[in-house]
């Protein structure tokens, strides 16, 4: 056997080697892509869960009565916007009502901006929102029920464990 016949087969074992650790690796990655996709998947159904947990909690109270409807309509817009993937609702679409009074209120100042600002400004104020609230009790009643049902079976409490191979 020549040389260069020597040196082309342990060339071409060594090429043959380096191709099978390649493609080794290359496995080696797609199953940590495929894991880290498991994982994110699993952290954004935990996240979501405990948003739902909050809705279910904001929909009992304003259910009860112990939530006013402007407040309720603020929470619930606000907190579903936070939803991710498949669980995303389009609350305009879905909740006309609440999406309604929500867009009513929105910009009327809460808090210690409220209190700040003179009486003939928050009576008008006052007056708004309680003529939305009243026009649209009925329709965002059945909504915050709605919302509830839709929210109860995705509302399970994912227990995240690191998964390994």
């Amino acid at each position: 056997m020549s040389t260069m016949m020597l040196l082309a087969i342990v060339g071409g074992v060594i090429i043959a080697g380096l191709a099978s650790y390649a493609g080794y690796l290359l496995l080696q990655l797609k199953k940590q892509q495929q894991l880290q996709q498991k994982h994110q998947k699993l952290a954004i159904d935990k996240r979501n869960a405990n948003i739902f947990e909050s809705v279910d909690t904001i929909c009992l109270a304003t259910i009860q009565g112990q939530c006013d409807l402007s407040e309720a309509a603020i929470r619930l817009y606000n907190i579903m916007d936070y939803v991710q993937g498949e669980s995303r609702i389009d609350f305009d679409q879905a909740y006309p009502a609440l999406s309604e009074l929500f867009h009513v209120v929105k910009e009327m100042p809460r808090g210690d901006a409220r209190q700040s600002m003179n009486k003939k400004d928050r009576m008008r104020d006052n007056l708004t929102r309680h003529k939305a609230e009243g026009r649209l009790e009925a329709a965002i009643i059945e909504e915050v029920k709605q919302l509830q049902q839709q929210v109860k079976p995705l509302n399970n409490q994912i227990q995240i464990k690191t998964v390994s191979h």
